[in-house]
């Protein structure tokens, strides 16, 4: 077994030697004839020792390294911009941008699995107390995009951001979810324009409460109606468009975050959530109900969380559904993808209130109001600390990283998108 020598300029010598060698060896395996299973299996082995390399690398220097990245945690980068100057400082530790970049063209399948490489860095930072807690905070302060667009939209009532609009009105600012191709389906882009929004919504005055809400689908099979989420887009996931940073750990450590938290930095500003479920919460967008101070659900909406079948961890549900519908149900819903429809009993857990269609627009007005009590701010950080404390979600979301980065490239997810792909193209 490997000794580093405890040295983090020697180490990084040392594992760019191995690393060369282990990648050398699953490129010939690679290239080499497959006659079985177990030549296939074969294959994956420098691989896997390439991830224990890098494991073991980082839990000698994680603190040390991370310091060096942020020039003392008096920069602030994001996780994009972290894993690039990770990718100069050690080389081959984790894939480069431009790395990605190529590999994000082709469909998942077919891709190289280095994200994983992306998964081990990133736990390890976040298993790092000091590194791991500014990073969270570097997530949630304000985007680039949103300060740049603040100027505008003192002015504006309103804001196109694609995919999303928000909107000010009555002391709200309303976040509107519009990506009528995919019925709101998440993916990169639109995680990109809701953190944007949810920025916006911080940062602007006019608002003392945030809502989120889906807006009228044109689709033929909802015209008119509003729709919530209809969770991960599996056809950019089937297409290898689904990315470890920008989405699934951007989602949680961003937008969601600063849903649930506020934002931080010197723009540190926090203000209660309200979420207006129509129709449906699938996947993605029942994982973000969890996070919200009040819940108005459709009485004929439902909750489904099918993250098992398509072969993935559900976010930070895994964190926070068993608080309140309890650990029985929570299983039934992750592991059985039970539907939960929102005026079943279960359904009470998962909402404040059960309204009528038409009596959706007053129940978030009357719901907004409320949430403009000037104690309303404390009250949500004091129960956040006891039901979330920020240490128990940043060692949560290290896991996270490891797990989920595996997930994306384990066989059977792959099986499920093969099929989940041809049963659509067959209809």
């Amino acid at each position: 077994m490997l000794d580093f020598s405890g040295s983090l300029d020697k180490d990084r010598e040392i594992l760019n030697v191995l690393l060369r060698a282990e990648a050398e060896e699953a490129n010939f395996l690679k290239t080499a004839p497959a006659h079985d299973a177990a030549d296939r299996n074969r294959a994956t082995g420098p691989r896997e020792r390439g991830l224990w390399l890098r494991e073991s690398f980082l839990r000698l220097h994680m603190s040390k390294l991370y310091d060096e990245l942020t020039c003392g945690c008096t920069e602030f980068p994001r996780l994009d911009e972290l894993a690039e100057r990770a990718a100069t400082a050690v080389s081959r530790l984790v894939p480069t941008a431009a790395e990605l970049a190529a590999d994000r063209g082709r469909g998942q399948r077919h891709k190289d699995g280095r994200e994983q490489e992306l998964g081990v860095f990133f736990g390890a930072v976040l298993d790092a107390p000091a590194p791991g807690r500014h990073l969270l905070d570097t997530m949630r302060c304000p985007t680039g995009r949103a300060l740049d667009l603040l100027p505008e939209l003192r002015g504006a009532e309103r804001v196109d951001l694609g995919p999303v609009c928000v909107e000010f009105r009555d002391g709200a600012g309303h976040v509107v979810i519009c990506h009528q191709q995919f019925l709101n389906a998440e993916d990169d882009r639109l995680v990109e324009a809701l953190e944007t929004a949810v920025d916006l919504v911080l940062l602007d005055d006019r608002a003392a409460v945030g809502v989120l809400r889906g807006a009228p689908m044109t689709h033929p099979r909802y015209q008119g109606r509003r729709v919530f989420s209809s969770g991960i887009n599996l056809t950019h996931l089937y297409e290898g468009r689904i990315s470890l940073l920008g989405f699934l750990l951007r989602r949680e450590l961003g937008y969601i975050s600063k849903i649930y938290r506020g934002l931080a930095g010197p723009q540190a500003v926090e203000k209660p959530w309200i979420a207006a479920v129509d129709t449906f919460a699938i996947g993605g967008g029942a994982q973000l109900t969890l996070v919200f101070d009040h819940v108005v659900a459709d009485t004929d909406a439902y909750y489904t969380l099918p993250a098992l079948q398509e072969g993935i961890i559900p976010g930070a549900a895994n964190l926070r559904l068993g608080r309140l519908v309890g650990p029985r149900v929570a299983r039934q819903l992750i592991f059985a993808d039970r539907r939960i429809r929102a005026a079943d009993p279960d359904g009470a857990a998962l909402a404040d209130e059960v309204v009528p269609t038409r009596d959706m627009d007053r129940a978030i007005e009357t719901a907004a109001a409320r949430l403009t009590n000037p104690a309303v701010v404390a009250n949500r950080r004091m129960l956040r600390l006891a039901e979330e404390p920020e240490d128990t979600f940043r060692t949560y979301m290290a896991g996270y990283a490891r797990h989920q980065s595996r997930r994306l490239y384990s066989t059977d997810l792959i099986a499920n998108l093969e099929r989940t792909w041809i049963g659509r193209s067959r209809t």
